[in-house]
């Protein structure tokens, strides 16, 4: 199998990368990126081609004439960016994506799309999202913050609209975690776990989001690719144009507890210790971190039940082993 990997340098990418070449020797794989740093490790592999380009200024028509499967995860998700620079979400995340979709269109190609748990939005359902039976629910136009989800989700639409003509599988994942989430070395991380140990890092209070009330389930990065490693396998067709949650609904927990959680665990490592005694948990509201344009959601969990029954697949990571992998990656103990 001949497999396309566009967005392949960043955390899910260069995750599957790594797994593709692991599991299957007889898989090719293409990886388009602007940045190959996580994937510097599978440069010498034969069955791996880098190419560095960035596709909102060049075509990707003769990569994706030459795969069989093409997965387009080049996409910007960070809270912040989508009410400081909506337009830009929206030209990556939507225009650049479809033009993408129509190339698998165009060529007969199985396309397998990431969309986003946050395509969800408000959604109330209790007893976790389902696929095809839970509303997806936005806020107000005013509240940018929605470019990202809304964006993803008409891209669900139009792929799902497609039919018979497009062999697809859409994936939403939800809060996928682990090593080479982030450079947090770095400002501006898009993700909380990430943001958390940065701030830990430099001896700064960990500020929770109105409160930090919000429910969130988080997903081990090795379960996640699992499961994308079974729908590029589809046996017996079991992924083919279908939706799948690919997240963990044992690990639910308060956004306020997985910092306390965190804060617990940091005295464990030597580099961290030092800049603990300064580092608090404090709140502040959303308006003021992210802008009046933001809006939050107050619970998302997933159900499973589908990707349990058709992929056979199942999370076996919990809460408390994640963050130990993920830390470890990042900190000596």
């Amino acid at each position: 199998m001949n497999i396309l990997v566009i967005g392949g340098g960043g955390f899910i990418g260069s995750h599957l990368s790594e797994e593709i070449l692991n599991r299957h020797s007889d898989w090719y794989l293409t990886s388009i990126d602007i940045d190959s740093q996580k994937v510097s490790h599978l440069l010498g592999n034969k069955n791996f081609n880098f190419v560095s380009l960035d596709i909102l200024k060049e075509s990707v028509e003769e990569h994706v004439k030459r795969c069989d499967v093409v997965l387009p995860l080049a996409a910007i998700a960070n809270p912040a960016t989508y009410v400081t620079d909506p337009l830009r979400v929206f030209e990556l995340d939507f225009e650049a994506n479809l033009r993408i979709v129509k190339l698998a269109v165009k060529h007969n190609k199985r396309l397998i799309f990431p969309s986003t748990s946050e395509v969800y939005g408000m959604c109330t359902d209790v007893d976790g999202f389902d696929e095809e039976a839970s509303n997806c629910v936005t806020g107000p136009i005013c509240k940018q913050r929605w470019i990202y989800s809304t964006s993803k989700q008409l891209l669900d639409r139009v792929i799902y609209a497609y039919g018979d003509r497009l062999n697809y599988t859409l994936f939403r994942p939800f809060n996928w975690i682990g090593p080479r989430l982030d450079n947090i070395e770095s400002a501006g991380h898009s993700r909380v776990v990430t943001k958390f140990l940065s701030d830990i890092l430099r001896g700064r209070n960990l500020v929770l989001v109105n409160g930090g009330q919000q429910q969130r389930c988080f997903t081990y990065i090795s379960d996640g690719i699992d499961a994308l490693i079974k729908i590029l396998e589809n046996e017996n067709k079991c992924a083919e144009r279908k939706i799948f949650n690919i997240g963990n609904p044992n690990n639910e927990l308060s956004i306020r507890s997985l910092a306390e959680k965190i804060l617990y665990m940091a005295r464990n490592y030597r580099s961290l210790q030092k800049h603990l005694d300064g580092v608090s948990i404090v709140e502040m509201d959303s308006a003021d971190y992210y802008g009046g344009s933001y809006q939050d959601v107050t619970r998302r969990i997933p159900s499973i039940r589908r990707a349990k029954e058709c992929l056979g697949w199942e999370p076996i990571v919990g809460i408390d082993d994640l963050l130990q992998r993920t830390m470890d990656f990042y900190f000596k103990w």
